[in-house]
């Protein structure tokens, strides 16, 4: 991996060098030398975690000139448009639609395509230096854990979702010798090839296992920041990747601990605020940093002022819609009808059936408003834990035990429910499906679909063929699944970099 420069802390911005500098974004980019840059963040432990703080910053906000690029919300954003769940019934101003019809994911020139595998790469870069330089400098030992703690749980994160998007799908039981990524653990810039994808998920798995070991009995300072409950997710989500049930419903079990289930009430109450009981981990941008059109509510939610909004509104698959009661809480958020009278729109915004009022943008005292695209984005929640736990249960041959946890989050979201009936895989797709409809918009559905090897089928729901270009289904194991990696890279890792299959 060599086409990441100076770039890596840069693109940090506002949030590392300007902090520590009081600089504004152009003066950064006339900042002469990397080595520059590296010696005035790892001058100290302060600095340190400052820019851990940056990297924090860098996954809600903007990183370049695109406003569908932000951080990794943006990125979120294209996990679900590629999958089955999340409608658009019009193209709008055209936000995502490449992705959604799987032009980017097969383009080596798109940058949508490039923006990923840069931005992860580029937390990465920064998590490296940070690694390299906290055990060498002086001060507090408990925030030096922190600082060491997030910086090997940044890294382990980003290749993590790499692995998932840039190579074929973990396959558990095999050798997974296949292609994975490029690992670089230091803050060089040599071309280097890529490693296979079992050495890709060993080291995601020690990086969990050092960010654990630092993080673990520490407090943190709000849900954006890492802490020993959102390692254990991460780690709960690669286990369910790889197989390994066991470990997946232990760590599920662990990070949801404290983290109880929101009421009813809250559900319906917009998505907007990680103080809610159940948020592991979020972020909250704010007035004084907030990128407008382009935060994750100036795309997803119901009721912002935005051409985007008003024109193409996000709408649930209508067949995942009616496989839900009406006492189910997570259907009362999706308005067969597409009017949301309660939120008294103006009759600028478009009306289609099965809209989804699941988000929806804040001021910034909180009070639902269409003028804002503010409202906290989640990252994690304890509800997936509960679903990753019921899973991994039942694949793991204890299907009355994960019948224990579903039960006890499907009452949460229904109080009517009677408990599961359903047994083996019909109870397995059950979980599932309550999966789908729970995590809407959250930015799983692509991932789960390749994770589970399933194919993609839009067929006979109110995707418009216009919109989607008839791309109505694309089989399990096809190679668009593994998104190319980028040109840049293949050109500047002089033939160290093959590319995925064309």
């Amino acid at each position: 991996m060599k086409f990441i420069t100076n770039k890596a802390l840069l693109i940090s911005g506002f949030s590392i060098l300007s902090i520590l500098s009081s600089c504004e974004r152009d003066d950064l980019e006339k900042d002469p030398t990397t080595a520059a840059s590296e010696l005035l963040v790892t001058s100290s432990l302060d600095n340190l975690n400052i820019a851990i703080n940056g990297m924090h910053r860098n996954m809600y906000y903007r990183q370049n000139s695109n406003q569908g690029q932000n951080g990794a919300t943006g990125i979120m954003i294209y996990m679900d448009v590629m999958g089955d769940d999340l409608v658009f019934p019009t193209t709008g101003n055209g936000w995502f639609v490449t992705t959604l019809r799987w032009l980017d994911n097969a383009n080596a020139t798109s940058t949508n395509l490039f923006y990923p595998y840069d931005f992860y790469y580029g937390q990465i870069r920064i998590a490296n230096i940070i690694i390299k330089a906290a055990p060498n400098v002086q001060g507090d030992q408990t925030l030096k854990d922190k600082v060491l703690g997030e910086a090997y749980a940044f890294r382990g994160y980003c290749y993590f979702m790499l692995a998932q998007i840039y190579a074929k799908r973990y396959v558990e039981g095999t050798t997974n010798s296949q292609p994975g990524v490029p690992l670089r653990l230091d803050d060089s810039f040599n071309a280097i090839p890529r490693s296979s994808l079992e050495e890709v998920y060993t080291l995601i798995n020690s990086d969990f296992a050092q960010a654990y070991s630092f993080l673990n009995g520490k407090t943190r300072s709000d849900k954006s920041h890492f802490n020993a409950n959102v390692v254990r997710g991460l780690m709960a989500r690669v286990a369910l990747v790889q197989g390994k049930y066991a470990n997946a419903a232990l760590y599920a079990k662990e990070a949801r601990q404290g983290f109880v289930l929101m009421n009813n009430t809250q559900y319906k109450s917009g998505f907007n605020s990680y103080s809610n009981s159940e948020w592991v981990w979020g972020y909250k941008p704010i007035d004084a940093t907030t990128d407008f059109f382009g935060n994750f509510m100036g795309y997803m939610s119901r009721n912002y002022n935005s051409g985007q909004i008003r024109q193409a509104p996000k709408v649930v698959n209508n067949l995942l819609y009616a496989m839900f009661p009406a006492t189910d809480v997570r259907t009362q958020v999706i308005d067969p009808t597409g009017a949301h009278t309660a939120l008294a729109l103006p009759n600028t915004y478009s009306k289609f059936p099965y809209t989804s009022q699941k988000f929806l943008s804040v001021n910034a005292s909180g009070t639902v408003d269409n003028n804002t695209s503010l409202g906290d984005i989640p990252f994690m929640r304890s509800a997936e834990m509960y679903l990753i736990e019921a899973e991994a249960l039942a694949k793991d041959n204890k299907e009355a035990d994960s019948k224990i946890i579903f039960n006890e989050f499907t009452k949460n979201r229904n109080p009517s429910y009677a408990g599961a009936t359903t047994t083996g895989q019909a109870y397995i797709t059950e979980v599932l499906n309550s999966r789908r409809l729970e995590l809407w918009g959250e930015g799983f559905r692509f991932l789960d679909l390749k994770r589970l090897n399933l194919p993609l089928d839009r067929t006979g729901a109110n995707h418009v063929s216009a919109v989607t270009n008839n791309l109505s289904t694309v089989p399990a194991g096809d190679k668009r699944w593994t998104w190319l990696i980028p040109q840049a890279e293949i050109n500047a890792s002089q033939g160290l970099v093959q590319q995925n299959e064309l």
